[in-house]
């Protein structure tokens, strides 16, 4: 088959969606299919294209047998409404545009959210094609704007809401990343028989354990001593990381200055939260500020734990966290600031510690708990989660699943069978 992906985010940057897409695309590749994917200039989170890159028209290049084709977009910092929102629109535009011209035909298109247009960008593609189009569900837009505050609930929010029904009935099949999407989905009306499951995952060759870099802690100011919770992923309104501050003081306030938490990444909150830990006085928070992917491995084997964590809100509780599965692989101990899917994850595999998200009391308890531990329960604990990850979310096998997925689609499409349609028909254009 000849696969053409659709998405915002794609290697080098290093945030979920893109991590998620070049996985799966790699596999595709190694398996003999054509992938196609259509991209923009890595630019997240700060707006800014990478080095070695350019923010034009179209440009071509290929990563690990996949042609990855880079389309102009308005370029916004992962902040703001008005800016990202053109940010947004503008992939919507230039894929539309790009998407019917790529050659060879695809066999099936597929687009994913984050963000929401790119899902939109796909439909008209697939259909220029005469392909398939499988549009993949990462981010319950605009369920999430809401629950992260980005935008109130209201007009704005109510058409979007249509867009999004009119998306999942345009869909030949939808592919969500856990059972809470799906379940979500249904109880908007789309048929169970029409929607796929494929988890997040973790790529077991890159996130593999090896021993602590003491010269990378060192350059950190971090000492052998201090016991070191790290959290490795966008710093942004959806992860609440002012519970990490809060719990740092409370620490700090009890004597437990052998604790200290590092924040590895970047995101629309960093410079303000590293403006109130100089300010408040927190000796025990770091900051390293964005890391290239192929570097987190070293960040993660020289910490003694790791903190995966979400904002408290009832949506969230859908969420596979795709650093548990990094964290989880590199055997180090997890706290866990997730409800529902995730923390039953986490007590199934036995391998960290649960606490409220947004809860800062807590936090601090847990990760007093994780410090005052033996070495050999960590160590218990840290085995136990590589075990689960590489039984249940190894990439690889992942990718084959979903390539059975897009096998069936094409070959139904084929035979021209196409899952039934709500009796709303979408609309003819993108709007």
């Amino acid at each position: 088959m000849h696969i053409l992906f659709l998405t915002h985010y794609f290697t080098p940057e290093n945030n979920a969606p893109a991590a998620r897409v070049h996985g799966m695309a790699r596999e595709w590749a190694r398996s003999g299919h054509r992938v196609t994917v259509l991209t923009c200039a890595p630019n997240v989170p700060l707006g800014v294209v990478y080095e070695g890159y350019e923010n034009k028209l179209i440009q071509q290049e290929w990563i690990d047998g996949i042609r990855t084709l880079r389309v102009w977009t308005w370029l916004a910092a992962n902040k703001g409404r008005v800016r990202r929102g053109l940010n947004y629109l503008s992939y919507l535009a230039a894929a539309g545009a790009a998407g019917p011209l790529v050659r060879p035909r695809a066999d099936v298109v597929v687009a994913t959210s984050p963000q929401f247009f790119a899902g939109w960008a796909g439909w008209p593609v697939a259909r220029a094609h005469g392909a398939p189009f499988v549009l993949e569900i990462r981010d319950i837009w605009p369920d999430s704007i809401v629950a992260v505050g980005a935008l109130p609930d209201g007009r704005i929010i109510r058409t979007l809401g249509k867009l999004e029904k009119a998306l999942y009935d345009g869909a030949d099949h939808i592919v969500a990343v856990g059972d809470g999407y799906r379940m979500n989905m249904i109880r908007k009306g789309v048929g169970p028989s029409k929607i796929s499951v494929v988890t997040n995952g973790v790529d077991v060759d890159l996130f593999e354990p090896r021993e602590p870099d003491h010269g990378l802690r060192a350059r950190l100011g971090l000492s052998s001593e201090t016991f070191v919770v790290t959290f490795a992923g966008t710093i942004g309104m959806a992860s609440d990381l002012g519970v990490v501050l809060d719990a740092a003081r409370l620490l700090g306030g009890k004597g437990r200055d052998d604790i200290a938490f590092l924040l590895v990444g970047d995101g629309a909150q960093r410079a303000d939260l590293e403006a109130r830990a100089r300010a408040e006085g927190l000796p025990n928070v770091v900051f390293t500020g964005l890391v290239p992917r192929p570097e987190l491995p070293a960040y993660l084997a020289s910490s003694d734990a790791c903190l995966a964590h979400f904002r408290k809100q009832d949506l969230f509780q859908m969420i596979l966290p795709n650093k548990f599965f990094e964290n989880a692989a590199m055997e180090r101990p997890i706290l866990l600031g997730f409800e529902g899917e995730a923390r039953a994850m986490l007590h199934e595999a036995d391998c960290g510690i649960a606490f409220e998200p947004s809860n800062p009391a807590e936090l601090a308890a847990a990760a007093e708990q994780l410090a005052d531990a033996s070495p050999e329960e960590r160590r218990r604990l840290g085995e136990n989660g590589r075990r689960y990850v590489l039984e249940h979310f190894d990439r690889r096998s992942l990718a084959r699943d979903y390539l059975e997925i897009l096998e069936r689609v094409r070959a139904d499409h084929v035979r021209g069978r196409r899952p039934a349609q709500s009796a709303t028909p979408p609309p003819t254009a993108v709007p």
